[in-house]
Order: structure tokens, then sequence, then C-alpha cells
């Protein structure tokens, strides 16, 4: 019998704690775990590590409820202006940002999510971005050598999940969530809808149980 994923939001939250590095999957709100960001907010969690593809907005949801409350003492992501919070926060010192490519972003965590050491992507040679990283040549091209990213807690949003924690993602809502999935120490998946083991197509799953840990209807 598959082992039980399914879990309150309590329960959720224990697993998260003060400085952890925690990876929010979405994409401008897009398949973002809004709820459980807000939960963290409201929880008190502090001096967060936050990996994600962008900062949210200004308007207290999503990831940006943790930029605009202050939750946060670092950012890695590959875009911020959507919420001007950041270069605020950038600006006074209390945030430190560190803006990565999007796709360099993703194979990086995808890099941390298979174990392999590193990616050489093209992007970023001869610009700002190269600026302390190793320059490797293949075949008389030069590119940069991007390692991986992990986090102790990655929290991803699904449309549904079976009590396994097999995970359904509606459309782009996708995005981040499934490479994230792989790359944390321990996964929560926000969800809207929970069903027995068994009910859903093989199919359609996209993250499978295996990767997570704990699923929360919120």
């Amino acid at each position: 019998m598959a082992k039980q994923k399914t879990a309150t939001l309590q329960q959720a939250l224990a697993h998260c704690h003060d400085g952890m590095t925690v990876m929010l999957g979405g994409f401008t709100n897009v398949g973002s775990p809004n709820r459980f960001c807000r939960a963290m907010a409201d929880a008190g969690l502090k001096d967060l590590h936050i990996i994600a593809n962008d900062a949210g907005n200004d308007k207290a949801d999503g990831i940006g409820t943790l930029i605009v409350e202050k939750r946060a003492v670092s950012l890695v992501a590959s875009h911020v202006g959507l919420n001007p919070k950041v270069a605020e926060q950038m600006n006074d010192g209390t945030l430190k940002v560190t803006l990565v490519p999007q796709g360099t972003l993703a194979e990086r965590i995808r890099c941390g999510g298979t174990g392999l050491g590193g990616v050489l992507t093209p992007t970023g040679v001869g610009t700002v971005v190269a600026d302390g990283k190793q320059e490797i040549t293949v075949g008389g091209k030069t590119y940069l050598l991007e390692t991986p990213l992990r986090a102790e807690v990655a929290v991803v949003k699904a449309w549904k999940a079976d009590t396994a924690g097999n995970l359904v993602y509606r459309r782009v809502a996708r995005n981040f969530n499934p490479m994230m999935a792989m790359a944390a120490d321990f996964v929560i998946a926000e969800v809207e809808e929970i069903v027995e083991a068994g009910e859903i197509d093989p199919d359609l799953v996209c993250t499978p149980g295996t990767c997570v840990d704990m699923v929360v209807k919120l």
C-alpha cells in the first residue's frame, strides 16, 4: 500500500524554519503556492533564502507576500520587476538579490534534482553574469559553468494530487514546479483537490509521489 502523504497545514509548516533555503514554484503567481506563502508569513517565518522564478508582485499575495513583509534575506530569481519592494530592499541592504537568466535558473535547478555537477551555457559569457564563474571551452566555444541549486524545502503548487503524492498540474501552471519538486530535501505540495491513490491516470502524473513528502489541500 502506498504511503499516505496527505497532511494538515500545521503539519507541513512544522517542516519550515527560520533561515531555511526554500524553493517556491510558480511564474508570476501562475502555479505559485500562494496560500502556503501566506501561511509561512502568518507563522512568523523569517530570514528566508528564497529560490524562485520571480518575486511575485507587491500586492501581498504569493511569493510577493514574503518579500513585502520582509521575511526573506536573499532571493535567487530570473526577474523581479513586477515587485518594486525588491528594489527598495536591495537599496536599503535588507535583501540580497542574485539575478539568473531564466533558462539558466531552470537548468541549475534541474541539475540539483538530478545530481549533476552543473551545466555549461553560453548565456552570460562576456557580461557581468560571468563574474566569478569558471569558463570552459568546448569545441572552440566558451561556456560558463553554472552550478546546481538545491533547497532544504520546496513548496510547489499542483491542481490535483492523490493520497500517495502523485501530482497533476494544469496547463502552464506546471512551469517550475516539477523541477523544484526534485531539487529539495523535503517537498510540500499545495493542491486544490486530493483523490484516493489509483484514481489518477498514470499518464497524467507529472510529478511522481516518490518526489513529494506532504500534500496539503488549501
